[in-house]
């Protein structure tokens, strides 16, 4: 929930400006919904993708204040964001919730990006790979192999997100492997090979390398590096260099 209008549409102006020739990584931009339409006409006919921060499972009805993906998927979104951690910690979504969500995104045709992660007590306790497998198991409930195969999953542990505490490298890398071998284990080795695998939790110029050189970690989900261009920029040009 940041930035002016006018803030965010000078931020997608000097990303499209600047990675028009990034063609070896995937970029994209998640802005609060009110900016959704005008943001997507500016970067209509750009390689950068846009999606929304998050969507109700219905497709419309007496939900006052809420979103739908039609509605997202109208102004020209290809992506979503489902079960963001502060969508679980502060607003209550259970997994039931998120699964609830990912099936109306498949239904809709858009393309979603599946947050999990532990919280900072869960870790301590030694419960992360626990929490992580259930988030992924009751979350993924009832969804096709083919619709499995579309994903793209962000791990983000909780304790790192907007603390400026990082994951490090092989704390990421191993849990990465654990979501992946998981993946091979429920829905076959050519599946889980489709899907990516991003970290999120203070990403930064100066630690991004470190961590895309992780065998399983696939990309990045930014979130307060985002909202500078050039701190963003320099992370994306970091990730065309892996």
């Amino acid at each position: 929930m940041n930035l002016t209008l006018e803030g965010g549409k000078n931020l997608v102006r000097t990303l499209k400006n600047k990675l028009t020739n990034v063609t070896d990584v995937d970029v994209g931009v998640c802005p609060p919904f009110v900016f959704l339409k005008d943001l997507c006409e500016i970067l209509r006919g750009s390689p950068i993708i846009v999606g929304a921060q998050n969507m109700h499972w219905e497709k419309n009805g007496a939900y006052t204040g809420e979103v739908s993906g039609l509605m997202i998927k109208e102004v020209g979104c290809t992506h979503v964001i489902i079960g963001h951690s502060e969508r679980r910690t502060i607003f209550g979504e259970t997994n039931t919730i998120i699964n609830s969500k990912l099936k109306a995104v498949f239904d809709i045709g858009l393309k979603p990006i599946f947050c999990i992660g532990e919280r900072l007590e869960e870790r301590e306790s030694r419960k992360t790979n626990k929490v992580v497998e259930t988030q992924l198991r009751e979350g993924l409930t009832n969804l096709s192999s083919a619709q499995i195969g579309q994903l793209t999953i962000a791990y983000e542990p909780v304790w790192a997100i907007g603390t400026g505490i990082t994951a490090t490298p092989a704390q990421a890398g191993e849990v990465h492997s654990f979501i992946r071998n998981f993946l091979i284990k429920e829905y076959g080795n050519n599946i889980a090979c489709k899907i990516r695998i991003q970290y999120g939790g203070s990403v930064k110029p100066d630690n991004v390398r470190e961590l895309l050189i992780q065998p399983e970690v696939d990309g990045a989900l930014v979130g307060g590096a985002s909202l500078d261009a050039g701190t963003f920029i320099s992370i994306v040009l970091t990730a065309t260099k892996q």
